[in-house]
């Protein structure tokens, strides 16, 4: 299936005006972006791609003095915003106006309720469903440069060309199936600010490693994270750069307490020496001497072990689920999802939404005794139990 349509390069206020007269009366809009964010915290918008039915549209925000047009139309809320892989586009234009445009869709969770892989790329899909297969020469360029020549142009252009299409198709698949709503709760929480807020408090949870770190430990490493996540923000610079994660977590679990001990630490740079020390020894000092932070313990690591081979039965459950609804297993619940059922948690996603009713509650009665897995006719099948 070939689409081609018109695209035009808007790099001035005269285009923008008239290019966003000729959206603003759509239903629905295609939406990418391209950023760069390799020596940035925040990422830094590039493009921005939109594309309807007629025609696309390349809007350069680096010749641009203000998108306030642009923006007006994607947070107008009678217009649908169609987006691939939606999150790292929706944190951009958080930054940009401290909201969100609302309504989305995104066709990348679309696509897995009709079936198709998880976290699908758009370049596999718009071939599965589409029958094109896309360039990706420029998936890695640096789109901050200028001019932009008229083939990176082409391949921004098909992000949305293509979108177009593949949303119509995925829209009225999950229509004729009833599954549309299904969607609603991860549109959501798509759409709510809170998910794109960085709080430095709760930085050091997203440090890998932090699970393993003695209560003291862990305190030091919640004061040395919200440092770092402050000082990224402030400087617009990449976490790493001010500090690596491996560094905190060997300074979380050292605790020096002097300049010599600090220079033991292996990776911390000249630059941190120099700028940082004190901060760091007052930063350690004192933490040393607080609660450790409320930590979850994993869910897996709490479970007995007769829970976890229960576990392992529930998820053949959850495959025989989604092969019956002809949907991934990991779709409809994942090994954490099982765990958190089994320690009678209600953050289960598998007890929230559409997914309660597709796979939770066949859980829950297996649970019960009211339902039995048996093996025949060489296969493994789920039925009603019959035991009194």
């Amino acid at each position: 299936m070939a689409y081609k349509n018109s695209s035009e390069y808007i790099a001035t206020p005269e285009q923008l005006a008239a290019a966003c007269r000729r959206i603003s009366t759509c239903a629905w809009l295609a939406i990418d972006t391209e950023f760069i964010r390799e020596k940035t915290y925040f990422p830094q918008l590039c493009l921005i791609q939109v594309g309807t039915p007629e025609a696309v549209f390349c809007i350069d925000p680096l010749a641009l003095a203000s998108l306030g047009p642009l923006l007006e139309v994607f947070y107008d809320t009678r217009i649908t915003k169609v987006f691939h892989a939606a999150r790292q586009d929706l944190e951009i234009f958080y930054h940009l106006t401290g909201d969100l445009p609302r309504p989305v869709f995104d066709t990348q969770l679309a696509a897995m309720l009709l079936g198709y892989p998880d976290q699908a790329g758009y370049a596999t899909l718009v071939t599965e469903v589409l029958g094109v297969t896309l360039d990706k020469a420029y998936s890695r360029t640096d789109w901050a440069r200028r001019p932009l020549p008229d083939d990176q142009l082409q391949y921004a252009a098909d992000d949305v060309r293509y979108l177009v299409p593949l949303y119509q198709h995925l829209h009225r698949e999950l229509a004729a199936r009833g599954r549309l709503a299904w969607l609603d709760d991860d549109f959501a929480k798509l759409t709510d600010t809170a998910t794109y807020r960085n709080e430095p408090a709760d930085a050091w949870q997203r440090i890998r490693g932090a699970d393993r770190l003695q209560p003291k430990s862990l305190a030091v490493l919640e004061a040395l994270a919200a440092w770092r996540e402050t000082a990224a923000v402030v400087q617009d610079r990449p976490r790493g750069w001010i500090l690596r994660d491996e560094v905190l977590i060997d300074l979380a679990r050292l605790m020096p307490g002097s300049m010599a001990e600090l220079e033991q630490i292996r990776g911390l740079r000249r630059e941190n020496l120099q700028r940082d020390s004190n901060t760091l020894l007052d930063l350690i000092r004192s933490a040393k001497s607080r609660a450790a932070p409320a930590t979850p313990v994993a869910a897996a690591a709490r479970l007995t072990a007769d829970q976890q081979a229960l576990a392992d039965v529930l998820m053949a459950v959850v495959r025989l689920r989604g092969a019956r609804e002809s949907l991934s297993p990991a779709t409809l619940a994942s090994r954490k999802d099982i765990e958190q059922l089994l320690l009678d948690s209600g953050e289960s996603r598998v007890l929230q939404g559409w997914r309660k009713s597709v796979v939770g509650n066949e859980l829950l009665a297996f649970l019960h005794g009211e339902r039995r897995l048996r093996f025949a006719d060489g296969a493994l099948q789920l039925d009603v139990s019959t035991d009194p």
